[in-house]
C-alpha cells in the first residue's frame, strides 16, 4: 500500500491523534446566572523520546507539518513545550485547545485529508518500526473550567511555565476542589498576584484520575517564587484555605508540577 494512502487510513480510523469520543451533550455549553459560555476542551499530550534523534523527527513534524495544519483546520493557540531542565532526551508536551468536543472528534478526518499536512509529516508519520519517532504518547482529554472557560495567552516574552496536577482520592473530592477554584475564588487570586493563568481543566480521559490540571505563566523562576509567596500570604486565599471543607487533607492526595519552557514556533 503507499505510505501516504496508508497514512490517510489511519489518520481515519483515529490511530494517529485519537479516536472520536462521544462523551458530550450536543449543546456543549454551561449556564452561568443566565448567560452561557462556551467550554473549551484540551488535548495535553506528552511525547517520550529515547534519543535525540527523534526528538527532533517529531518537533519538524510539530512545528512544520502538525501546527500548520491544525491552523487551516480553524485550532489556534497550540502550545508546545520543553522541559525547563530535562534529563536525558527528556519529553515534549502538547496542549491543543478545541472550541467544541466536535471539533476534536473531527480533526482526524481533516488532517486525513489535508495534502500539504500529508507531505509536509511523511517522515514522522511513517516512521518506521526500526526507527519510530518517539517512545511512546501518553494524552488527557481536558474540560476546561467554569470561571476559565477560555484559554488565555500570555504575552510572547521570557517565560516559564508550571503545569500542576492535581489528584484526588474520589471523584467528589475532586469536584469539591474544582468548586474551590471556580467558586471560591481561586482561579482569581492567581490572577490577582500576577501569576498567569493560561488554563484550568478536569481531566476526563487519561491517567490516575480524577484529578485536575492547570497551567501558569511567570517571567522566570525568580518570578515563580514571588508569586506563589504572594499567593501564600494572600488574605482571601487564608481565608479560602482555612476552610474546613477546602483541607488539602481531604481533597488532594498528591499534587506534580513540571516546569517548561515554550518551543521557538509554539503559540502558547
Amino acid at each position: 500500500m503507499d505510505r501516504r494512502k496508508f497514512v490517510r487510513s489511519a489518520l481515519l480510523s483515529g490511530s494517529v491523534l485519537g479516536a472520536p469520543i462521544q462523551i458530550y451533550k450536543k449543546d456543549d455549553k454551561d449556564s452561568m446566572k443566565g448567560k452561557n459560555k462556551q467550554r473549551q476542551w484540551y488535548e495535553l499530550r506528552t511525547y517520550f523520546f529515547a534519543n535525540d534523534a527523534q526528538r527532533q523527527l517529531t518537533g519538524a513534524y510539530l512545528e512544520q507539518a502538525a501546527l500548520p495544519a491544525l491552523n487551516r483546520a480553524g485550532i489556534g493557540n497550540i502550545g508546545v513545550f520543553s522541559e525547563w531542565q530535562p534529563q536525558g532526551s527528556g519529553k515534549m508536551y502538547l496542549l491543543i485547545p478545541f472550541e467544541s468536543i466536535d471539533s476534536f472528534a473531527a480533526v482526524n478526518e481533516k488532517l486525513a485529508h489535508d495534502e500539504s499536512y500529508l507531505k509536509a509529516g511523511e517522515a514522522y508519520l511513517s516512521a518506521p518500526a526500526t526507527a519510530p519517532a518517539y517512545e511512546r504518547i501518553e494524552s488527557s482529554l481536558l474540560k476546561a473550567f467554569v470561571h476559565m472557560p477560555l484559554i488565555e495567552v500570555p504575552e510572547k516574552k521570557e517565560r516559564l511555565f508550571e503545569l500542576r496536577c492535581y489528584e484526588s482520592p474520589s471523584e467528589a473530592a475532586g469536584q469539591k476542589k474544582i468548586t474551590m477554584f471556580n467558586d471560591a475564588g481561586e482561579v482569581d487570586i492567581f490572577k490577582k498576584i500576577g501569576a498567569r493563568p493560561v488554563f484550568f481543566g478536569e481531566t476526563m480521559i487519561g491517567e490516575r484520575r480524577p484529578n485536575l490540571i492547570y497551567m501558569l505563566c511567570f517571567d522566570n523562576m525568580e518570578a515563580h517564587d514571588a508569586r506563589w509567596k504572594a499567593f501564600g500570604s494572600d488574605p482571601e486565599w487564608k481565608k479560602i484555605s482555612g476552610m474546613p471543607e477546602y483541607s488539602d487533607a481531604l481533597l488532594i492526595s498528591r499534587i506534580t508540577r513540571t516546569f517548561l519552557v515554550p518551543t521557538g514556533y509554539s503559540q502558547v
